[in-house]
């Protein structure tokens, strides 16, 4: 009786051997540096569950064996906060550490850049282009009602979100600036300053003529002259797309609610999206007795206050024109 109890014991301390061995190495294998060589991010498909992610894991090298990954997140209790997304993993990442930034950590941020001076039509192509970004967008938005800007999104966002977000953004934007205004400038609401600053953004694409440009415009308004501006032109001659070609002067007589060499005032409705600081310039234009601008044949513009001034600068920028 007495060996029998012993063998019992002997038995019972084995096991216990076995299974407090078997716990060290999953502890182990769980814990230690993996395979992955070089660091890298990973993307998480939504749906993926536990097993499914041991296997892209696997796949990456940062696991060997996918039931020690299943122990060890079970055991701390991982299991239920494995989230998906796109995640950054740093070499030799171990497999608790890759449980870890799957529940704690941030995902991979990721960057879509629209330039100002797009109408929203080239804004949605844009988007949906832009690799990382689900669903399709509903609409598309009027023009003018978008702000331009740098925006940040995670894999699997949806393109609408980035239209609804550039949206907010815009009128967070009109609401910050208009309050500061200027005084006694020759429009009455936020949608004709709208419109202007989108004429300014086409109009120019160097930052420190936009104020000038718009102190031309606000002249001109002042004075009941024709804004005359070539790209309210190439917007009514092709509303849905940019337009391929250079005007001509039977483009300048095209009648159109939007061509303001044959319309007085503002038009409608905006030609395009302006940016911040193309807003920021008609709420404060410069100072200027200038009533005309022209290209000079450097990227930026020669100003006038007179017509015989401005017809010399034209002249010289046909010349100029003609020689490239």
């Amino acid at each position: 009786m007495k060996r029998f109890l012993l063998f019992i014991g002997f038995l019972i301390i084995t096991a216990a051997l076995a299974t407090g061995g078997a716990a060290v190495y999953v502890y182990v294998q769980y814990t230690s540096p993996s395979n992955l060589a070089q660091e890298r991010d990973i993307i998480i498909p939504q749906g993926t569950g536990v097993r499914g992610i041991a296997e892209i894991f696997q796949r990456e090298n940062i696991i060997t064996e996918p039931l020690i990954f299943l122990a060890g997140v079970r055991v701390s209790q991982l299991d239920r906060s494995l989230r998906a997304g796109e995640y950054h993993f740093p070499a030799r990442v171990s497999p608790k550490q890759a449980a870890e930034i799957l529940a704690f950590g941030d995902t991979v941020k990721r960057f879509v850049t629209i330039p100002e001076g797009l109408r929203s039509g080239e804004i949605v192509d844009r988007i949906n282009l832009v690799d990382g970004l689900t669903g399709e967008i509903a609409d598309i938005p009027v023009d003018g009602t978008l702000l331009p800007e740098t925006y940040q999104f995670s894999f699997g966002d949806t393109k609408q979100s980035i239209i609804d977000r550039m949206r907010a953004a815009h009128d967070e934007m009109v609401k910050q600036l208009w309050p500061g205004r200027q005084e006694g400038l020759p429009f009455d609401t936020i949608e004709e300053a709208v419109i202007l600053a989108s004429i300014v953004e086409r109009e120019t694409g160097v930052a420190g003529e936009r104020a000038r440009v718009a102190g031309v415009f606000i002249n001109r308004l002042r004075r009941d002259m024709r804004l005359q501006s070539d790209p309210t032109v190439a917007y009514a001659l092709s509303p849905d797309k940019r337009l391929e070609r250079p005007l001509t002067r039977k483009d300048w007589r095209f009648e159109s609610p939007y061509n303001t060499y044959v319309t007085s005032g503002l038009p409608p409705g905006p030609i395009t999206n302006p940016g911040r600081d193309a807003f920021y310039a008609v709420l404060h234009p410069a100072a200027t007795e200038d009533l005309y601008f022209v290209a000079d044949g450097t990227g930026g513009h020669a100003f006038a206050r007179t017509l015989n001034e401005h017809n010399r600068n034209v002249a010289k920028w046909r010349r100029i024109r003609d020689g490239q």
